[in-house]
């Protein structure tokens, strides 16, 4: 199909191509939108068409649809849930509020497609039209939040495999490691010992903590205001339509969807968006503080710690020859403040609301979605190309374990804190080990000071006390 056609919408008519399911209300869009180049995400589309799709079956058994024109929009909206019209959507993220001119390229698809199989010309509207059909008992405001929550709540599926990816990496660079002890730091100073493979199951622990903590986030998702319509009081739908077109969509999605308790309040607020934002926001600022310590770990090697050795992935230099850096780990901590950021944004568009909805629900979901998308993607590449590659510096690890004045610390029970104090000052002056300085001033015998501070004694020091 070639050339185009005339679409005519309450401003006026235009001339549409003629090769795109897309209609009028798309190119006013298009148009009046070209600010970013960024399109919706694949996984609000399949949100949406399967809303259309739960939406069009609870009118069909209920008399809101008429069943020609019904069962051609349900066979568009499974097309489009299958992905075959992933390319029909050229709105611009940022858009019109509340995300109208996204909804209305949804309907015009659908609509387009759907006179596509009855046999009639894309744009005769008079027979299937995009306001009056695809969006029966509909409004952009009940249905863009209800498809970016479940457009959400999928994408967070693929988050948590993602993760489990990089917590399995982390996990088994603990057991690895177990044996390993080397000075711990606190405050970037010497501190007690650890082993390296405590410091790397911390890491695991830690993003599986956050995990865990991501339910009740989910829950917050699961409460949708599909059936709501215009402002929460399901105008122009037909009876029973809210709870069906629920269930419908539930099924369809495979998630336990709930009706809102108060349709109402799930118009106004956008506070469960916030809330998965503000997940993605610590998760964040975890994997900032995970890769900080393995660019200080791995740093040097001559000049830093050198503790370890990260994988050598690429040149890190244009200048100085032979110069590798921790770049996963550079481009994680980029990842991550881009994901703070995004939070900043989901933030402010969900205080922005005004009494019956919050038009600024595009940029809330955009940023949700973009954020986990991309911590998605890279988050097993980063196990891959960073973490399961990562090697320990045993001679490094050993050297910086044996000369941390912090290990004159389990003399303090014996000698007291301030004769221990003195003898710590000693040794930064000298150079020399508290160990030999201890000895040599008849405070500990060689056995006393092997059972205290030899290698097998510091080992212990790192298994945590009852």
């Amino acid at each position: 199909m070639v050339g185009s056609r005339p679409e005519k919408d309450s401003l006026g008519t235009r001339e549409v191509p003629g090769d795109v399911y897309w209609g009028i209300q798309t190119l006013r869009a298009r148009d009046n939108f070209p600010v970013s180049g960024w399109t919706e995400s694949v996984h609000l589309i399949r949100a949406y068409a399967h809303l259309k799709l739960a939406a069009v079956r609870a009118n069909l058994e209920l008399g809101g649809i008429d069943e020609r024109r019904g069962r051609a929009i349900a066979q568009a909206a499974e097309e489009m849930a299958q992905g075959r019209f992933d390319r029909e959507f050229p709105v611009d993220v940022f858009q019109a509020g509340a995300g109208t001119s996204f909804h209305m390229n949804v309907n015009e698809v659908l609509a387009n497609r759907a006179l596509e199989i009855l046999g009639l010309p894309r744009g005769t509207y008079s027979e299937v039209s995009p306001n009056d059909h695809p969006n029966r008992g509909q409004s952009t405001n009940d249905t863009f939040p209800t498809a970016a929550q479940v457009a959400a709540l999928l994408a967070f599926q693929e988050l948590r495999s993602a993760l489990s990816t990089l917590i399995a990496s982390f996990r088994r660079k603990g057991a690895e490691f177990a044996g390993l002890p080397k000075a711990g730091r606190t405050h970037l100073k010497d501190a007690m010992p650890v082993t390296l493979g405590q410091e790397f199951g911390a890491y695991a622990t830690v993003l599986e903590r956050l995990v865990e903590a991501l339910p009740p986030v989910e829950r917050a998702l699961l409460e949708v205001p599909l059936g709501g319509s215009a402002v929460g009081t399901g105008i122009n739908s037909v009876e029973g339509f809210r709870a069906k077109a629920v269930a419908h969509y539930a099924s369809l999605v495979g998630l336990p969807l709930r009706v809102a308790r108060d349709p109402f309040e799930t118009m106004q607020s956008r506070w469960p968006l916030a809330s998965a934002s503000g997940w993605l926001r610590l998760l964040a600022l975890e994997l900032v503080r995970i890769s900080n310590d393995l660019r200080l770990l791995s740093s040097g090697p001559n000049t830093g710690l050198d503790e370890i050795r990260v994988p050598e992935i690429q040149p890190g230099s244009s200048i100085m020859p032979a110069k590798v850096n921790p770049s996963a780990a550079e481009c994680l901590a980029m990842l991550a403040f881009h994901v703070v950021g995004t939070d900043a944004a989901v933030g402010l568009a969900t205080q922005a609301g005004q009494l019956e909805i919050n038009v600024m629900m595009p940029l809330a979901a955009f940023e949700v979605l973009s954020s986990i998308e991309l911590l998605t993607r890279y988050l097993p590449v980063f196990a891959r190309t960073c973490v399961d590659g990562i090697e320990p510096n045993r001679e490094q690890l050993e050297r910086h374990l044996l000369s941390s004045g912090a290990l004159a610390t389990v003399l303090t029970p014996r000698l007291g804190y301030l004769k221990v104090a003195e003898l710590v000052h000693a040794a930064e002056k000298t150079g020399r080990p508290v160990r030999a300085l201890a000895v040599e001033q008849g405070l500990l015998t060689e056995n006393e000071a092997e059972s205290l501070l030899g290698r097998a004694a510091l080992l212990k020091l790192t298994v945590p006390v009852p």
